[in-house]
C-alpha cells in the first residue's frame, strides 16, 4: 500500500535518525563505546531496507505462535477460526495505524514515541514499560513453545529440568547474535524467515489436499457462548500476531523510514495473516480434534498424518526450531529498542541508552536475564499450562501500547491540524484508528481476569519505577 502522502509532505521533517545522534537523557549525548560514534554505529551496524524490514515484521509475527497455537485453541473448537478472521482485521487496522504514525515521527521506539508525543511523559513511559514486559515475557513463551518441537528431535520434554535448560539455551543463542551487531541480526532474520515458510506452506497448501472434515470436531467446544468463545480464543491467538509493530519500533534502523516502515508493516502483516489462516485450517483438518487438543507439536503431527511415518514431523520440527530462533532473534532486538528510546528521553535508567554495534546491549542483556528467570520460575512451579499463562499475560500488556498508539492517531485526526491530517483520507483514517482502538479494548476483555490481574501488577510496578525516575530527574534539574 502507498503510505506516503500529503500529510507527510506538509509536516516539518524531523531530523533523520541517521544524520546525527539524538540527545540522550537530560540533553546529553548517549553513552558510546570508545572508537565509535554515540549511536553505536560501526562496521557491524547496518540499516535495514524494505526487504529486511518486511522480514523483521513477518519473522516476528510468524514465530513460535503459529507452530503451537493450533493446539492451544483447539479446545475452543472451530469457532477459533472465526476469531482468526476477526483478529486479522484488527491486526491490519493496527498495521495501518502504525504506518501512518511512522510517517509523522519515524524514530526508534514505535508506540512509546507516539504515546509520549501525544500525551506526555507518563503515557510514553507506560507504553514503553508495557511493551518491554510484552517482549521479554513473549521471549520466555516462545522458548517454552520451541521445547515442544525440540522434543520431537531430541527427547528433552520428559524431565522438567532438561526442558528448562533447553528453553534457556534457545533464548541465549539469539541474544549472542544481537550482541554481535545489527548486521548479523538482519542476516539471521532474513534467512530464518525464508526457511520457516517451507513447513508453513507445506502444511498450509498441502494440507488442503488431505483435509478431512471429520477431524474438525465441534464448532464450539468451550461451553461458553459464541461471542465469549471467540473473545477467549482471540486472546490466545493475539500472541501469534504480536510483532505487527516491529518495523515501527526499529524505525531508526530502517532506511527511508517514512516510506518503508508503513509498507513493511502492512505487507508483513497481510502475508502473515494469509499463512496463519491457511495453516491453522489445514492443521484442524488433518489432525483429529481429540489428538490436537493434547499435541505439543501440531504441525509435525499434521505432516505425519498427511504422509505417514515420522520423517515429515522431524523435518517440520527442525524448521520450526529455525523459525522460533529467528523470531527470538528479532524479538530480542525489539525488547531493547523501546527501553533505549525511553532512556534517551530520561524515562528509563540511563544505562539502557548504551549501544554497541548498533544494538542496545544493556537492554538485550537485561531482557534475556529476566526472560530466563521467568522461564525457570514457570518450570519449577510445575504448571501444566506454562505457554497459555505467558501468552495471556502478554496479550494484556501488549494492548497498552497498542491502545495508546491508536488513541494518539485518533487525537491527531480529531485535532484537525493541517500538518498532521490529510483531509482527503480523514474519514478512512478515522475508521481505521477507531477499529484499532476498539480491537485493543476487546482483547483486554478476552484475556481473562487472571491475565489482567497479573498484567496490572506488572504495570503498577512500573508506576513506582516512574515515580523514582521522575523524582531523580527533578532533583538533577533543580
Amino acid at each position: 500500500m502507498h503510505v506516503t502522502g500529503t500529510a507527510a509532505q506538509q509536516a516539518p521533517a524531523p531530523q533523520d535518525p541517521s544524520a546525527a545522534p539524538a540527545p540522550g537523557p537530560r540533553g546529553q549525548d548517549s553513552p558510546g563505546i570508545p572508537g565509535q560514534d554515540a549511536s553505536g554505529a560501526g562496521r557491524h551496524a547496518r540499516r535495514f531496507g524494505l526487504p529486511v524490514a518486511t522480514a523483521l515484521v513477518m519473522g516476528n509475527i510468524i514465530g513460535g505462535g503459529i507452530f503451537l497455537l493450533p493446539a492451544s485453541v483447539a479446545p475452543y473448537g472451530t469457532v477459533s477460526l472465526v476469531a482468526f478472521g476477526v483478529l486479522t482485521a484488527g491486526a491490519i487496522a493496527l498495521a495501518l495505524v502504525f504506518g501512518r504514525l511512522a510517517q509523522r515521527d519515524p524514530r526508534t521506539g514505535g508506540p512509546y514515541v507516539y504515546a509520549r508525543e501525544a500525551f506526555g511523559d507518563f503515557a510514553g513511559f507506560l507504553a514503553a514499560w508495557a511493551y518491554w514486559i510484552t517482549t521479554w515475557v513473549s521471549n520466555a513463551a516462545l522458548a517454552v513453545a520451541a521445547v515442544g518441537y525440540l522434543d520431537v528431535l531430541i527427547p528433552v520434554g520428559g524431565h522438567r529440568w532438561s526442558a528448562c535448560l533447553a528453553a534457556l539455551a534457545i533464548q541465549w543463542l539469539p541474544a549472542l547474535a544481537n550482541f554481535a551487531g545489527t548486521r548479523y541480526v538482519g542476516a539471521v532474520q532474513l534467512v530464518s524467515t525464508v526457511l520457516k515458510f517451507v513447513p508453513l506452506l507445506l502444511v498450509a497448501v498441502g494440507g488442503l489436499f488431505f483435509f478431512d472434515p471429520d477431524n474438525l470436531g465441534p464448532f464450539n467446544a468451550s461451553g461458553q457462548g459464541p461471542i465469549g468463545a471467540v473473545s477467549a480464543s482471540a486472546a490466545l491467538l493475539l500472541f501469534s500476531y504480536l510483532g505487527v509493530e516491529s518495523a515501527a519500533v526499529s524505525a531508526g534502523e530502517v532506511k527511508n523510514p517514512r516510506r518503508n516502515v508503513g509498507r513493511a508493516t502492512v505487507i508483513g502483516t497481510a502475508g502473515a495473516a494469509l499463512v496463519y489462516l491457511l495453516g491453522t485450517l489445514s492443521v484442524f483438518g488433518t489432525v483429529a480434534h481429540d489428538r490436537l487438543v493434547t499435541s505439543a507439536a501440531p504441525f509435525s503431527d499434521a505432516v505425519n498424518a498427511m504422509f505417514g511415518g515420522s520423517w515429515g514431523g522431524w523435518a517440520v520440527a527442525a524448521a520450526a526450531l529455525v523459525s522460533m530462533t529467528g523470531c527470538l532473534n528479532g524479538w530480542t532486538l525489539l525488547s531493547a529498542q523501546t527501553p533505549y528510546a525511553a532512556a534517551r528521553d530520561g524515562l528509563f535508567p540511563a544505562v539502557f541508552a548504551r549501544r554497541r554495534r548498533g544494538v542496545p546491549t544493556v537492554g538485550v542483556g537485561v531482557t534475556v536475564v529476566l526472560a530466563s528467570l521467568l522461564t525457570v520460575y514457570n518450570y519449577t512451579s510445575g504448571s501444566a499450562r506454562v505457554f497459555q499463562v505467558l501468552v495471556l499475560v502478554t496479550t494484556f500488556t501488549a494492548t497498552v501500547p497498542y491502545l495508546l498508539a491508536s488513541a494518539a492517531q485518533l487525537m491527531h485526526l480529531v485535532s484537525g491540524r493541517r500538518e498532521l491530517v490529510n483531509p482527503a483520507r480523514l474519514a478512512r483514517d478515522l475508521v481505521v484508528a477507531a477499529v484499532a482502538a476498539a480491537f485493543s479494548l476487546w482483547l483486554v476483555a478476552g484475556a481473562g481476569y487472571a491475565a489482567v490481574y497479573q498484567g496490572v501488577l506488572f504495570l503498577f510496578v512500573g508506576v513506582v519505577v516512574y515515580a523514582v525516575l521522575a523524582g531523580r530527574k527533578r532533583r538533577t534539574a533543580g
